[in-house]
């Protein structure tokens, strides 16, 4: 019986605490600053992720534009803009694990700290949230695997420029093919660019479609991204 009551009185002195510090103007400063901090840290990362992305429309866009200009520039340009953009994607997907990492601090906070202040409820505290916050900030990990972020990247932006790359590229084999293309083995043949034969330009052009498509439809399945777009238990605004 002394041992419940001692049990008892301790986590009443508990609640009681975490109730005080809620509310504590040192406290609630410190959390103020510490939210701001990580929303600036999360809003470079933000940035750095657009950089990327320019980057891999600014490459797309010249190559496109020189290829279309000058009948004499083989096809094979594009097997060099797709290298471009996928080397921008796995940069960029890097980056974005960097910002989710931090990202999930701040959705920490603000599901933790600042609905129960909006709400006035200190009762919506549950959880170590505390204690995974302190741990993330001594041991920082990423929150997300390297697929996932290719393909949240690839679903969010890339899947585009894919797209639009191929449909450029298969546009300059027919406008600016030796021979008419009137059949698939003439569009076969057409394909072959110098020493390199048709069979790998075709290889490629149907490896990385089938790899942009695959990933992007397998994490979309998976993951919800940053944002839910459909709640099953929150109404959505109408403003």
């Amino acid at each position: 019986m002394a041992t419940e009551k001692t049990a008892s009185a301790s986590t009443d002195e508990a609640t009681i605490s975490l109730q005080r510090s809620l509310y504590d103007p040192g406290y609630v400063n410190a959390m103020s600053h510490f939210y701001r901090g990580e929303l600036g840290r999360i809003m470079v990362w933000r940035q750095r992720l657009d950089i990327t992305t320019n980057w891999a429309i600014t490459s797309s866009t010249a190559i496109i534009t020189i290829a279309f200009a000058n009948r004499e520039v083989p096809h094979i340009i594009f097997f060099f803009n797709l290298a471009i953009v996928w080397v921008m994607l796995w940069i960029e997907s890097r980056r974005y694990r960097f910002y989710d990492a931090f990202r999930a601090r701040v959705r920490m906070l603000e599901a933790h700290f600042l609905v129960p202040m909006v709400m006035e409820n200190r009762q919506m505290l549950q959880g170590e949230w505390k204690k995974l916050v302190c741990e993330d900030l001594i041991l920082p990990s990423f929150k997300i695997s390297k697929l996932e972020a290719v393909g949240r990247r690839l679903k969010r932006n890339y899947v585009f420029i894919f797209i639009l790359i191929m449909v450029a590229w298969v546009t300059k084999i027919f406008l600016h093919a030796s021979e008419p293309i009137t059949s698939g083995r003439a569009l076969y043949h057409a394909l072959r660019v110098g020493h390199i034969p048709s069979w790998l330009v075709a290889g490629t052009f149907i490896g990385t479609f089938a790899c942009v498509i695959g990933i992007t439809i397998y994490v979309g399945k998976k993951s919800s991204g940053e944002i839910t777009e459909f709640g099953a238990h929150r109404s959505l605004w109408r403003i």
